[in-house]
């Protein structure tokens, strides 16, 4: 009988919610199926009092959610390569059950193929899960769990061999489309990606129009996700849907000129590497009900 899948788990955290994030970290401890080793990573900011045994970094300075989860998985090794699994948990979250880590372990171990496992993430008061939190078009029934395209950042597991093969996050978007940029890339390698409604974190519903960069770096970051991914012709057209979708959307005047301010950035500043996803990998997006297109 071959050992089990070692999982661990990268938090990264500003200081500024030591409670919840004891509870996470409680949460964690609690999980069946073997340990779950932690790293937090203060993105900027001390790493308040933790339990013993929790591995912990300290940033000078705030590197933005992928380029703290980069350093949360490099402490695990190149490629964050000492685990078989990582997940990767909001420090204000809380796993709602003591078997989140044991039936990931057992997804992984069931399907060679599968790369990435998006949870699905409830609100604590009320137990509802929004559309935007399930990652496909078809959000009406967020307990209906299939394969998707794309996972959550804050509520999700990775393989680590998907860091191998696919390479991290994208530090340089900071905020804000890494996990799609990420989900192309693996899917590219050949991985899949599901979304288990049975895999849940605890989180308060927030707008993510909270942040006072959320307009212009959802703008830039999908032009650089486009040009970074997206075979050229599909280039124009990806960007033209969302254009078209973001101005029926009818956002505010202020909101509308840092989105174009954005999009105008993500033209004028180096993106990355480009490597084109491969017309399979297309095809496949297509047949999973998501064309890269929209």
């Amino acid at each position: 009988m071959s050992d089990p899948l070692k999982v661990g788990a990268v938090i990264i955290t500003m200081g500024t919610r030591p409670d919840e994030l004891r509870a996470l970290l409680d949460s964690l401890a609690k999980q069946e199926g073997g340990p779950v080793e932690a790293v937090v990573v203060g993105n900027g900011s001390p790493v308040p009092d933790l339990p013993e045994g929790v591995r912990t970094v300290e940033l000078p300075e705030n590197l933005g959610i992928p380029g703290g989860r980069n350093v949360g998985i490099e402490a695990f090794g190149p490629a964050g390569r000492e685990m078989d699994v990582l997940l990767f948990l909001d420090d204000d979250g809380l796993l709602a059950g003591t078997d989140t880590a044991r039936l990931c372990r057992e997804a992984f171990e069931a399907d060679p193929e599968l790369g990435i496992i998006s949870f699905r993430i409830a609100d604590p008061e009320t137990g509802q899960t929004a559309r935007r939190h399930v990652p496909r078009l078809r959000a009406s029934d967020p307990m209906h769990s299939s394969r998707v395209t794309t996972f959550l950042g804050g509520a999700n597991a990775v393989r680590t061999r998907v860091f191998a093969d696919a390479g991290v996050l994208p530090g340089d978007f900071f905020y804000a489309h890494e996990e799609t940029d990420l989900a192309w890339r693996a899917l590219d390698a050949g991985w899949m990606i599901d979304y288990r409604a049975d895999m849940v974190l605890l989180h308060p519903t927030t707008a993510p129009s909270r942040h006072a960069v959320y307009h212009r770096m959802v703008a830039r970051n999908r032009v650089w996700l486009a040009r970074r991914n997206l075979p050229a012709p599909l280039v124009p057209v990806y960007l033209g849907v969302w254009l078209l979708l973001t101005l029926a959307r009818r956002p505010s005047a202020p909101a509308l000129k840092a989105w174009f301010g954005g999009f105008k950035e993500g033209w004028s500043s180096p993106c990355g590497p480009r490597r084109p996803m491969k017309w399979r990998t297309v095809w496949r997006l297509t047949r999973l009900g998501r064309p890269p297109v929209i």
